[in-house]
């Protein structure tokens, strides 16, 4: 991608790092700029898919090159935490989220890649959309499951005050990040019955095999979490564990052979 054609990718990471001090101002003098937040955060996203949508329309095809899915993942997990945010009390995840969404920008501005570009059948693009919006949730779980580890590790020390105090219960935390687990684990099920059930077309796409089996591996992983949790109130280091166990899996799986492929084999 030709850097003079990145301007809505410059301002969205632009956007992203001012409205995220600002979110980390908000939390250190525990003052409320929600609204500034919110505003400046959705033109950010809106500028973030933007560039996306031109680099495609650009190229005339996408590219789903570890670069570009990179990017894709960032704006929609950007996307669903302040959607999510209306409702619930995800704002601060927004002080992690956005300087990663602009670092991701900025690598896929001074990327170099050459991938040729190529018709995507609707059932390869069916999985795709599925598997982008499975792993940003689970993003979103992972992170959700640090912040309720950092809450457990300071409450275990008798440390109430300080950043603590920006977040909600301990117990709302945890009922939070397994309303995010549900979501993803019902998307990541649409994927998986979407790579085998549409078109043999999807098995033709290098690393779909090695894709595939650890993506069923981090869905046994999650489904034994949510069955836990349903039947004996799994809870704290458990779900903490169980959920970044599965993410591993997950980041394993979509980026391992991409990873191998584009920048080791070839």
């Amino acid at each position: 991608m030709e850097i003079n054609t990145s301007a809505t990718g410059v301002v969205a990471a632009l956007l992203y790092c001012s409205v995220a001090m600002l979110q980390f101002v908000s939390v250190r003098q525990n003052q409320t700029y929600n609204r500034y937040v919110l505003i400046g955060g959705f033109i950010a996203v809106v500028s973030h898919f933007l560039d996306i949508i031109f680099s495609i329309v650009e190229r005339n095809g996408p590219l789903f090159s570890v670069m570009e899915i990179s990017t894709i993942i960032a704006a929609t997990i950007s996307s669903i935490i302040l959607i999510s945010s209306l409702k619930k009390p995800l704002l601060n995840l927004l002080v992690i989220v956005f300087p990663l969404a602009a670092l991701s920008i900025l690598a896929s501005l001074f990327s170099a890649e050459k991938d040729q570009v190529s018709a995507i059948h609707p059932s390869t693009a069916s999985h795709i959309l599925l598997s982008i919006l499975a792993y940003s949730i689970f993003s979103i779980a992972a992170i959700q499951a640090i912040i309720v580890a950092y809450q457990n590790f300071q409450l275990r020390n008798h440390r109430t005050a300080g950043i603590l105090l920006a977040f909600p219960s301990l117990q709302d935390m945890e009922s939070l990040l397994f309303e995010i687990l549900w979501v993803g684990q019902i998307l990541l099920s649409l994927g998986i019955l979407a790579g085998f059930s549409f078109s043999d077309n999807l098995w033709s796409l290098t690393g779909m095999i090695h894709k595939t089996f650890f993506s069923i591996v981090a869905w046994t992983v999650f489904t034994i979490l949510l069955w836990g949790r349903s039947h004996f109130g799994w809870r704290g280091y458990t779900a903490i564990k169980f959920t970044l166990a599965g993410f591993i899996l997950l980041f394993l799986g979509f980026y391992g052979s991409k990873i191998a492929i584009e920048y080791f084999i070839s």
